[in-house]
């Protein structure tokens, strides 16, 4: 059995999960999300908790198995707590600001680079004095917030030798040491 796969996923209170013909909802006070579910993999709601059990042993049927439950924890979590991501703008003159859904980045380049954002993420900037700017997403989607976090941070990614460019808050960079002096 998978171990991730065989953990049953616990349903908070004030979340409701609903499977019709392969397809499992998940509402919460932070939204709806769906999830379509392989033919082969079994999902059921018993007693406040969301099983998932796979058939045979195959390996396509074992990887299925834990795959459905991570996914359908992750509507769960994203539903009732939200997940939120940090990103840091690490370079002289780079700029972050938001109008609604779009995000507007001054990143070094010759122009500014305006992002347009799904309606699901809330997006909110921090400019402070003395600190790097950052920009910090929320979304009940842990998949769409993901794909959004790491679109943003290709648009200039942090280099290895002054660290300058986008990077997630806490993320530690490796380092290269610069040109070494002339050899006497």
């Amino acid at each position: 059995m998978s171990r991730i796969g065989k953990a049953p996923v616990v349903i908070p209170k004030g979340v409701e999960v609903s499977i019709a013909g392969g397809l499992v909802t998940v509402k919460g006070p932070k939204g709806t999300l769906t999830q379509k579910v392989d033919s082969d993999i079994t999902v059921k709601v018993e007693n406040d908790t969301v099983n998932v059990t796979r058939p045979t042993d195959q390996k396509r049927h074992r990887a299925l198995h834990g795959l459905y439950r991570a996914l359908i924890a992750n509507m769960v979590k994203g539903v009732s707590e939200g997940y939120k991501t940090t990103q840091e703008l690490v370079g002289v003159g780079y700029r972050a600001a938001n109008k609604g859904q779009l995000l507007e980045l001054s990143l070094g380049y010759s122009h500014n680079i305006t992002f347009e954002l799904p309606k699901e993420i809330k997006v909110t900037t921090t400019a402070e004095k003395g600190a790097n700017p950052t920009v910090i997403m929320e979304c009940a989607d842990k998949q769409l917030l993901g794909m959004v976090a790491s679109k943003i941070r290709s648009l200039r990614k942090p280099e290895p030798y002054k660290g300058k460019g986008i990077k997630f808050s806490g993320e530690v960079l490796r380092r290269k040491a610069g040109k070494s002096a002339s050899k006497k």
